[in-house]
């Protein structure tokens, strides 16, 4: 661990910088600087992981710039320095300009009958137990060993919560697979099917992987994005408690490979738009449990590389059927896995803690852990598995 630990204080606090003429050195210019002297490339991959820091990966850092060839190292190095982007290496076609979404309303919610004894359900019980486990693995960094065994636990938790809380009859109707990735960790996919096979999907998603900025550390990842997928596991128990049978297709996607710039969601999102898959409308929830001492609780809603009307529309289901107010805020490029499917075309929407100011600051480190402040909060959690049930519910139908 020292030499982990050596090696990452070498990449943060080096003098030598990357050389202004390379790609990353020219994204970096005026920011923090990062030295990859010889030393570091030699530095030894620990036991556990399954990743080559000397490979090339083809990076996008915007849409109007040319991806670039960098190193596993320098991608590494990038994501420290606070670059957001998407690793595109098995998707170079994508480097063009995204799809554009035709635009339509979604209207306003209109099914509170339907969505309020439901929510009823919900609770913030499983999410802590559930995190409790989620968290105890070193990592879930999607290229080690415990990455893989901790997606192996929830595929294993969404079979058990399915076993023990739908009825029999829903139960025909609800598959789970796991989307295969070269890394290991795979995406894990439900569907409810719909009763009308033509009407598309509704998606609900969140990441399952962590990450320290110096991969090799520990990452229990408690907000980034545990926080998520036990939000939208518990949406899903409450959901199949009541019995819901929906007219569209609605779909839980837990996705790989966030931190590593949106492999499993691209992946994904990929695999749908070549078969022409109709996704009606998808919404991420990354980061869902946090509310900074000294402010009040709020629903965050992403409004950039979003669908304009699905964000209007998670924004009147927020005043609809929650307790505290939504705030519009922005959280940049590819900042999460919403931005994959805005990029093959789809409609998207991403739901957060609270303003990206207020987010927790903790993330991507040691100290992202339940039980490092009061200001970690299980109940401001539930608001969010709330509003991905009345997601679900309002856009997926109930077919009575």
């Amino acid at each position: 661990i020292n030499a982990e630990y050596g090696l990452f204080s070498a990449l943060l606090c080096s003098s030598i910088a990357l050389s202004s003429a390379s790609p990353l050195g020219a994204l970096l210019q005026n920011q923090v600087q990062f030295g990859l002297g010889k030393p570091e490339s030699r530095f030894q991959v620990p036991n556990g992981f399954n990743i080559d820091l000397e490979s090339m990966r083809l990076v996008q850092f915007n849409d109007g710039e040319e991806p670039v060839w960098i190193s596993e190292l320098d991608k590494i190095t990038a994501k420290a320095a606070g670059k957001r982007f998407f690793d595109i290496t098995d998707h170079p076609e994508s480097a063009f300009a995204p799809a554009r979404v035709l635009s339509q309303s979604f209207g306003s919610p209109n099914a509170t009958k339907l969505v309020k004894p439901a929510l009823k359900t919900l609770n913030s019980d499983g999410p802590k137990k559930n995190l409790e486990k989620f968290t105890s693995f070193r990592t879930r960094y999607y290229r080690s060993d415990t990455g893989r065994q901790s997606q192996q636990w929830l595929l294993k938790k969404i079979a058990e919560t399915t076993e023990e809380f739908a009825p029999s009859s829903l139960k025909s109707l609800i598959s789970v697979v796991e989307f295969a990735h070269s890394w290991g960790q795979n995406s894990i996919i439900l569907k409810i099917k719909g009763s009308d096979s033509s009407a598309g999907s509704v998606i609900i998603s969140a990441h399952q992987d962590s990450t320290n900025m110096w991969p090799f550390l520990p990452a229990p990842g408690a907000d980034d994005d545990g926080s998520g997928t036990v939000t939208i596991l518990e949406a899903y128990r409450g959901l199949i408690a009541a019995n819901f049978t929906p007219v569209h297709d609605v779909e839980f996607h837990w996705y790989s490979a966030e931190e590593g710039g949106l492999l499993g969601s691209q992946a994904v999102a990929k695999s749908y738009k070549e078969s022409s898959a109709n996704v009606e409308a998808q919404i991420q929830f990354d980061m869902t449990a946090w509310v900074q001492r000294g402010t009040k609780e709020e629903v965050g809603i992403i409004t950039d590389f979003v669908d304009p009307e699905l964000t209007k529309y998670v924004t009147k289901l927020v005043e609809t059927y929650l307790e505290i107010p939504p705030v519009h805020t922005k959280c940049s490029y590819a900042c999460s896995d919403h931005a994959s499917w805005t990029k093959y075309g789809y409609p998207s929407a991403f739901s957060i803690e609270s303003s990206f100011e207020n987010d927790n600051k903790n993330i991507h480190s040691t100290q992202d852990r339940i039980d490092i402040s009061d200001e970690f909060s299980f109940e401001h959690a539930l608001h969010f598995s709330k509003l991905a049930a009345a997601f679900a519910i309002e856009l997926g139908g109930w077919a009575q």
